[in-house]
């Protein structure tokens, strides 16, 4: 049956077989492929593009057209586990996957016409709620951390720091600075906190030049967990505790 197609200009050659698939309610999964391929060759007469990169296209299809044909007119063949092959199974395929990809195209194409439509308010929240900071929750902050195994990790880190004394050199006397204050010491560990984001006690320990210095650290860092700007993690008693920053 011979059928007058009106549309000069298709996607691709897939986009002609859906569009007369259509207009003919075929059923896809079982083409009437001599109908659907005289159809298809008669628009191919009548395209009146001379680009060659758009008619190859077209022709590829074409000829995979008439040797499906040629097939369908040939004893049927099976496959190994005895059933016929069906030699339009490959089309069908491209043609299902290509109408899926189209009218997900149309989806797309209908919420981006709709997005254009939306205007969004920014947001006005008073200066007082912005302004609101949550309530620093210590028991949550610590978790089940006690000040008894702050204190035996600290005595730890103490220890390792008494046992790299040099026992002669110790003796020797020494120029040592002015100590730092608490003050002075919550600002150093805030700093290091910032640089660092999280890091282990014994790291920071590690890094004090005298005993003083390590106490001083010790009471910095439980001033600043006071005031919510670290948190403490420790997977297991005894071990090292991981300091975390808050932003």
């Amino acid at each position: 049956m011979a059928l007058s197609v009106k549309i000069e200009s298709f996607e691709g050659p897939l986009d002609l077989l859906l569009h007369l698939i259509d207009i003919n309610k075929f059923n896809i999964f079982d083409i009437p492929i001599v109908e659907i391929t005289a159809q298809y060759m008669e628009y191919l007469h009548s395209m009146k593009t001379r680009d060659l990169n758009i008619m190859s296209e077209f022709l590829v299809m074409a000829a995979t057209l008439l040797e499906i044909k040629a097939k369908m007119l040939l004893p049927a063949e099976v496959d190994e586990e005895g059933e016929e092959i069906d030699p339009r199974e490959e089309l069908v395929q491209k043609l299902l996957e290509y109408k899926m990809y189209k009218y997900m195209s149309y989806e797309l194409r209908e919420r981006l016409s709709m997005s254009g439509k939306s205007l969004y308010k920014p947001p006005t929240i008073p200066k007082e709620v912005s302004a609101f900071e949550t309530p620093v929750n210590l028991e949550e902050l610590v978790g089940d951390l006690t000040l008894k195994q702050l204190n035996q990790i600290f005595q730890s880190i103490m220890r390792r720091q008494t046992e790299k004394i040099d026992p002669i050199r110790s003796k020797f006397g020494r120029i040592e600075q002015e100590e730092v204050s608490l003050e002075e010491k919550m600002v150093s560990v805030r700093e290091y906190a910032e640089k660092n984001q999280q890091f282990l006690f014994s790291a920071l320990m590690e890094g004090q030049k005298s005993r003083v210095q390590m106490i001083v650290t010790f009471l910095a860092i439980l001033e600043l967990m006071k005031t919510g700007e670290l948190s403490v993690i420790q997977e297991h008693p005894f071990d090292d505790m991981m300091i975390v920053a808050q932003s």
